[in-house]
């Protein structure tokens, strides 16, 4: 900015006199004379930032403060609720689960008898099997026993006979043969 010597003659002269004023005065703030007026209008404007603190602000804040204090009572209250309910449906699936654990066994106990019950029907079919079998095995076994002992007449004589013979040198008559095998056969039945 370039000055024109009338603009640098007045801000020489306003310099001068600001500086002239500042050897003669004090920061205004800590002038004793003022001190009166600076208190009373620092009571004016304390009383007024009071008055509007009181019916302005304040009451909104305590309004702001019982609707929190409200919310979390209501959200108290709801998480209670909530916990209730949640107690309820656990003691709800709790005893759900303990039916069907009670179901589940009724069904595999009456699997398990009625298993027991086909088991011992087939047993006792298959016993009464063997046991006509078995019955059917000693009908055999007496028949052939009885044709073995049939045979087994016949078959000391025959032995006997030979015997003599063989002995003796002549045979023997098939009277006397017969008398003695029946009595060797008499005398070993006799015997237990």
């Amino acid at each position: 900015m370039i000055w024109t010597p009338v603009q640098a003659q007045e801000a020489v002269e306003t310099v001068a006199e600001t500086g002239a004023a500042a050897e003669h005065g004090t920061f205004p703030p800590f002038n004793p004379e003022t001190f009166g007026s600076q208190l009373f209008w620092l009571a004016v404007t304390f009383g007024l930032l009071y008055y509007i603190m009181a019916r302005a602000a304040l009451p909104r804040i305590a309004r702001i403060l019982e609707e929190r204090k409200d919310r979390i009572a209501d959200d108290f209250a709801e998480a209670e609720r909530l916990r209730q309910e949640t107690d309820e449906a656990i003691a709800a699936y709790e005893q759900a689960l303990a039916e069907a654990r009670q179901k589940a066994h009724r069904i595999a106990q009456s699997a398990r008898d009625a298993a027991k019950e086909e088991v011992d029907g087939e047993r006792e079919e298959l016993e009464a099997e063997l046991e006509k079998k078995v019955a059917a095995a000693e009908a055999r076994i007496g028949e052939v026993k009885a044709a073995a002992l049939g045979e087994v007449d016949g078959i000391a004589r025959e032995a006997a006979e030979a015997m003599v013979e063989v002995l003796i040198g002549a045979g023997a008559s098939e009277k006397e043969i017969a008398s003695a095998v029946d009595k060797a056969l008499a005398a070993g039945e006799a015997r237990p």
